[in-house]
């Protein structure tokens, strides 16, 4: 199994003193969920002081986003984690459940969202377009950004799609 995920000499220690690859990369990880963390509380003790209703709507978008990178820093520490010890703890990435069952579904469910956020972008462009220059440039970031996000989807759900076919 560690092959499938390219493990298999994160493993290995060359000697008793020495850190495995996959350890240093775990701490390197808890390092960034720590600066991650603190990068939070900045945000919000920031946006707490704010009077202005666009910089309050922006600085929450970003913590939104920041918590979601937290999320998934704290998902790959916790796979990391249970590779080094052998366990799944709650979090990790490695499931357990068999997928067979719901793969037709999931495929042609798949296949919908992809298509369904290709069309949210060719709308978000069109939208930018209209609305160019609407209030000082804040909805052509905003609709910027939700390409953007629209695009990390696709990416996600055409992985998904393929571990699918692998299942």
């Amino acid at each position: 199994m560690d092959e499938i995920y390219g493990l298999g000499e994160l493993f290995s220690t060359k000697g008793s003193a020495e850190i495995s690859p996959v350890e240093r990369l775990l701490n390197e990880f808890e390092a960034h969920e720590t600066k991650e963390e603190k990068s939070l509380e900045q945000y919000r003790t920031l946006m707490g002081g704010l009077p202005n209703p666009v910089t309050k709507f922006i600085l929450q978008l970003i913590i939104s986003d920041e918590e979601k990178h937290r999320a998934v820093i704290h998902a790959m520490i916790a796979t990391l984690k249970g590779s080094l010890t052998w366990t799944k703890p709650e979090g990790s990435l490695e499931g357990t459940a068999d997928l067979s069952v719901l793969n037709g579904r999931l495929r042609s469910s798949t296949e919908e969202f992809i298509e369904l956020e290709k069309e949210g972008i060719k709308e978000c462009k069109t939208l930018m377009k209209e609305s160019s220059g609407y209030y000082h440039g804040v909805f052509k970031i905003l609709l910027d950004s939700m390409i953007r996000d629209s695009e990390k989807h696709v990416e996600l759900l055409e992985f998904l799609r393929e571990n699918l076919k692998s299942t």
